[in-house]
C-alpha cells in the first residue's frame, strides 16, 4: 500500500488559495496561488505554522515548468518492461496553428499513432480529452506513443 500524504486547502480571501502538505519527514510545505496565477512555495516550521522558514515566489511559467518533474509518470513503469512506448508534455503555444481549435481538428492518432492522453491547464488535469476538447495558449499535453509519433504530435502541435 503507498503512503498518503496529509494536505489541506485554505481559502484566503483577497488573495488566493493556500495548499499545504506535510511530508513524511515531518516537513511542511505550502503552495499559495494568488488570483492573478502567481504562486509562492513556502517551507514552514513545523512547531509554529505561521513561521515562514523560507519561500520561494514562482511566476505561472515557473510553477508550470515544475509540473512534470513533480508529477509521477502514469506510464513510466511500462518502459521497464521493453515496451517503445514514451510519454512527453507538449506546450501550446501562441504559434501553435491549434491554439483555440479542439482536439478532434488535429486528428493525431490518424496522423501520428501517438494519442493526447491528458491536457494540463493551470491547476487542473483533464485526462482523457474528448473530440471536442477545445486547446488554450498555455496548455500542457500529455502525449503518449513510439519516439516517432510522439515527436510528430510536437511538430504537429507546435506548427514546427
Amino acid at each position: 500500500m503507498e503512503p498518503t500524504a496529509h494536505t489541506s486547502r485554505t481559502a484566503l480571501p483577497g488573495v488566493g488559495t493556500r495548499y499545504d502538505l506535510e511530508t513524511e519527514a515531518g516537513r511542511h510545505l505550502s503552495v499559495v496561488v494568488h488570483h492573478d496565477g502567481r504562486r509562492i512555495l513556502a517551507f514552514h516550521d513545523p512547531e509554529d505554522d505561521d513561521n515562514c522558514r523560507d519561500a520561494a515566489p514562482l511566476e505561472p511559467h515557473e510553477a508550470a515548468a515544475l509540473v512534470p518533474l513533480l508529477t509521477p509518470d502514469p506510464v513510466a513503469h511500462l518502459q521497464h518492461r521493453e515496451i517503445d512506448l514514451v510519454t512527453e508534455h507538449i506546450p501550446v503555444t501562441k504559434r501553435s496553428p491549434y491554439a483555440g481549435r479542439t482536439l478532434g481538428d488535429t486528428q493525431a492518432r490518424t496522423r501520428t499513432g501517438a494519442s493526447i492522453v491528458a491536457v494540463l491547464r493551470r491547476t487542473a488535469a483533464v485526462p482523457s480529452p474528448t473530440p471536442d476538447f477545445r486547446f488554450a495558449i498555455g496548455d500542457s499535453l500529455v502525449v503518449v506513443g513510439t519516439r516517432e509519433g510522439v515527436d510528430a504530435v510536437a511538430e504537429l502541435i507546435t506548427g514546427g
